[in-house]
């Protein structure tokens, strides 16, 4: 990663509040509430770029912010302030979150793809694997029937999933397959950033090895940026180039990988990294 590249996504200063907020309300926060007026600040003031071709960690306990982040990013929350910015969207110019309603579906359909810890949210349970894929696809707009098969082919292929159950619904497959399934639906329009939210949680080990893995040859042969939520800090090791830590609401700590890794300075991140040794 250049820093001179300019970043696929910037955040700045991404906030989701729950509650009016009132004047004690940042000097006197327990944990991500405030004691006086029960507002609970989701997402505090967060900011962060992913630049191309870079997988950015994004680490932390249930609770501390990860998954609001994520939401508000693919328009399934809406954001109480704040600015974020695709580069493949109006040059990177104008703030995602003041779009029009089919602006944001184009964002989704074209610029982002999205993989939800739960394969029930990103996928149609009842649809072929093949379907699902399509219907990413004709949401960007297109209608070739045979290019689609092929498509769905080429990803279920490259996600590992025979092409003789393509046809299968996902409702059959097990939890590994599904969200495999899920990446594949994600790629369907060659997207620039694709969000990964704590995509191996409830597998077993041995099938949290394979998605992981996959996740790598993806990246690799796609090219693809990558936003990657876990609060597993050996998940985010396997995988991320650099890593931001949050807490309550707030990015606390956030460098390369590594650094974080071998040299933790806040008291919360010295703690995750003695919990993965």
């Amino acid at each position: 990663m250049k820093l001179q590249e300019v970043p696929v996504l910037s955040v700045r200063g991404l906030t989701v509040r729950y509650g009016d907020g009132c004047p004690q309300c940042q000097d006197s926060l327990e944990k991500n509430r405030c004691p006086y007026c029960g507002t609970v600040w989701a997402a505090n003031d967060i900011s962060l770029d992913v630049y191309p071709g870079e997988v950015l960690g994004i680490v932390g306990e249930s609770g501390s912010g990860k998954s609001t982040l994520m939401q508000s990013l693919y328009f399934d929350l809406e954001p109480t302030q704040g600015k974020a910015y695709l580069e493949n969207y109006c040059g990177g110019k104008k703030n995602i979150w003041e779009a029009s309603a089919a602006e944001k579906r184009h964002m989704k359909n074209t610029i982002m793809g999205m993989v939800y810890q739960n394969p029930i949210r990103g996928l149609r349970m009842d649809y072929s694997s093949a379907s699902n894929i399509a219907e990413k696809i004709i949401a960007a707009g297109s209608r070739n029937a045979g290019q689609m098969t092929e498509r769905a082919k080429e990803l279920l292929e490259a996600v590992e999933i025979l092409t003789s159950r393509m046809k299968e619904a996902p409702r059959n497959f097990s939890g590994g397959m599904q969200q495999r399934v899920q990446i594949s639906k994600a790629l369907a329009n060659n997207p620039s950033l694709l969000l990964l939210d704590e995509v191996t949680t409830g597998l077993d080990l041995s099938v949290q090895a394979r998605v992981l893995d996959l996740i790598r040859k993806i990246k690799a042969k796609y090219q693809i940026s990558i936003l990657l939520v876990s609060h597993d800090l050996a998940v985010v090791r396997m995988l991320a180039d650099r890593t931001v830590v949050m807490l309550d609401g707030k990015i606390i700590e956030s460098g390369l990988t590594d650094q974080i890794l071998e040299d933790p300075q806040h008291a919360y991140t010295q703690k995750l990294v003695h919990s993965l040794l």
